[in-house]
């Protein structure tokens, strides 16, 4: 034991020694990782070209229309080329971008992603000004401009669009204003072109953001309006009419471009718009169904639960998000019933497990997993991967039925192997995921509860941690609907999506899209088991009458299906059989995807002479979020934070040394 003691001590003593120079790594070993920026290099050179982001959303029944304006400035006296790195609603299909430049309007094309690449390196090279807009993850794109001159105003305008649905009769609309950094323990050198905006740079906590950001919503619902909040900015709102509404941010109020921007809406009566909508294209006729599903009926019997919470303690829940974590858990395990069954695995850069085995949620155990939780401060990388493969791997109890919660902010790059994971395990657990933060990785988030048949929340304040552990356990205890099946008659439709729908856990309408031949007419009928038994609901086609006003239906029908075949890939589908899929879907409907990108140019050569610089604007830091999760050495950790990170690794030694705590720290942290 004192030979583990006096290793680890020595490794603490040389962090202590060498905190002042910084952590390096060889070219070889360096991981894909975010840093902080440092003002340094070439003063003659913009290093913040993004000058303002402004959002004008429209909501009308149950569609948003977004427009998003990217004004880049180059103030400084050397043309550069400029790397902007921003997030979007999981759900947005992005079907427009324009380029600005003076006084000329260049409309971007479509093409496939390898293609645009070429087309705007050509740019590059030839001295003319491009932008080009890609996905790196179905909520991060990144936004590339070449050849900017000294003086150059160039505006950037995006448009998507997005289905609101609306759960527990509250409709949501969520605009995500910064991508949180993202660990990884991929090698730099390896990581594929898609991965490499995960090493971008970013402000540290509290410094001042470069840019403005500026929101505006209109909300028209046909609908009495009840009430419409945010949560999360301080705003102003005007009412045109019971059914109409303007939401701005207010005049002075704080920065608001460093988390999700939150709206809230409720219709008079507790009303939600459900039904038929048409539109009839020049080629393709679409349909969009909403129906709303019966009053959660909650059984007498109840079959015995097994709960596996999984919680990340990583560097970057250190503070607001870990604090908020462990509200949430104590919600959620405080309130199990002695007949069920529980489990809790803390995960970093590596994982410990309460138990060997579950246990029962009595008084004794309940509070030593709190106990556990308690101790836990916030450090180390985010192997979230490892610790969702342990608690898969605990041992099982047939009797039980296992549910895995999935406690944290998300913010990895692998998002991929955990939805594979999950998948895997499938057969024999569902799985929820709970996002921790004011920026969480929603795609994480929402994509782990869809691969594992459960449902996502997300808690921005302690003070919802009630409501969602609330919820939760409402909804894990049984389905509002199950055995769900969508007949036609009389309606010639086809290419439906989803193609299965699965029980439906929250009270939420059930959406189906597809196209039609012909005049609309017939009936459509969704029919299920709901806690009072069957659930009928019928709609007369011809009722319904197609609608201009509906043209969006033709992006979120291409949007939901390049989402599913996305997915596919998790359940054994070929990669290589999606990938054309995806593209010629992106293609044939103008929409952004992981295959196609816009790209605009312009005709003239702009720059001849001038040597160009390469600039990634720093992202802030999101609301809450510590400087433990950004990598690049301890050098880059504030001096008070720097005494926490080294006390906590002192910490770290003497559980070390009794051998109690397993932690392998990832690189990429500040916690080396």
């Amino acid at each position: 034991m004192i030979g583990n003691f006096g290793k680890w001590l020595c490794m603490a003593l040389m962090v202590l020694a060498f905190a002042g120079q910084g952590y390096a790594e060889s070219p070889g070993d360096q991981t894909l990782s975010p840093y902080f920026y440092i003002e340094n290099g070439d003063p003659l050179v913009d290093r913040f070209p993004l000058k303002k982001t402004e959002v004008v959303v429209g909501i009308n029944g149950v569609i948003a229309d977004v427009t998003v304006t990217q004004q880049y400035v180059n103030d400084g006296i050397r043309p550069i080329n400029a790397r902007y790195i921003f997030p979007a609603s999981t759900r947005a299909a992005v079907h427009g971008m324009t380029m600005k430049i003076g006084d000329k309007l260049i409309r971007a094309k479509i093409k496939e992603r390898e293609a645009a690449q070429q087309e705007f390196q050509q740019a590059q090279k030839e001295g003319k000004s491009a932008s080009l807009l890609n996905q790196q993850r179905p909520n991060v794109f990144s936004m590339n401009l070449t050849n900017i001159l000294p003086k150059d105003v160039v505006e950037i305008e995006l448009r998507y669009t997005e289905l609101l649905i609306p759960t527990s009769n509250i409709y949501q609309f969520v605009y995500p204003t910064v991508v949180g950094p993202r660990y990884s323990s991929q090698k730099e050198a390896e990581a594929p072109e898609t991965d490499q905006w995960v090493k971008n740079p970013y402000l540290k906590a509290g410094e001042e953001a470069k840019s403005a950001f500026h929101m505006a919503v209109q909300i028209s619902t046909g609908l009495a309006i009840q009430e419409v909040t945010c949560p999360s900015h301080e705003t102003e709102t005007i009412w045109e009419s019971d059914s109409m509404v303007k939401i701005m941010l207010a005049d002075g109020a704080p920065f608001g471009g460093n988390r999700d921007f939150i709206l809230n809406y409720r219709l008079a009566g507790q009303k939600i718009q459900t039904g038929l909508l048409l539109y009839e294209g020049r080629e393709e006729n679409f349909f969009l169904l909403m129906v709303q599903p019966p009053e959660r009926v909650q059984p007498a019997d109840i079959p015995p639960r097994e709960y596996i919470f999984v919680v990340d303690v990583s560097g970057s829940m250190r503070g607001f998000p870990l604090n908020t974590a462990k509200t949430l858990l104590k919600q959620l395990i405080g309130q199990l019933k002695e007949t069920e069954k529980f489990n809790v695995i803390l995960f970093a850069g590596g994982s410990q497990v309460m138990a060997p085995a579950s246990v029962q949620a009595n008084t004794t155990n309940i509070d030593k997993a709190l106990r556990l939780l308690d101790n836990e401060q916030g450090c180390g990388g985010t192997e979230l991967l490892a610790g969702l493969e342990r608690g898969f791997a605990l041992p099982r109890d047939e009797a039980f039925s296992r549910t895995v919660l999935v406690i944290t902010d998300g913010f990895i790059e692998a998002e991929k192997k955990v939805f594979e994971q999950i998948q895997a395990n499938l057969n024999r657990t569902n799985v929820f995921s709970f996002g921790i933060g004011t920026s969480v990785n929603r795609y994480l988030i929402e994509g782990m509860a869809k691969a594992g048949q459960g449902e996502p929340f997300v808690v921005t304040t302690p003070e919802e941690a009630p409501v969602a552990a609330k919820r939760f356990l409402e909804y894990v205890q049984a389905p509002v609907l199950t055995n769900i099946a969508v007949a036609y008659e009389g309606f010639d439709a086809y290419d439906v999506e989803p193609i299965r729908i699965p029980d439906l856990f929250a009270q939420r309408p059930l959406v189906v899209f597809g196209k039609y031949h012909g005049r609309p007419g017939g009936v459509v009928s969704l029919r299920g088991m709901g806690g009072a038994g069957a659930f009928e609901r019928i709609f007369n086609v011809a009722e319904s009458r197609p609608a201009d006003q509906n043209r969006a239906l033709r992006y979120l029908w291409a949007r939901t299906r390049i989402a599913r075949l996305s997915d596919a890939r998790f359940r054994g589908n070929p990669e290589a059989d999606t990938k054309a899929q995806v593209t010629s879907l992106g293609l044939t409907y103008n929409l952004l995807t992981q295959n196609t990108a816009f790209i605009a140019v312009t005709e003239e050569i702009r720059n001849t002479l001038e040597p160009v610089q390469g600039v990634d604007q720093p992202l802030p830091l999101p609301q809450h979020v510590s400087n433990l999760a950004v990598g690049g050495g301890v050098a880059n950790v504030p001096e008070p934070e720097l005494m926490l990170v080294l006390g906590a690794m002192l910490l770290l030694v003497l559980r070390n040394s009794l051998k109690i705590y397993q932690n392998r720290p990832g690189r990429g942290t500040a916690c080396k």
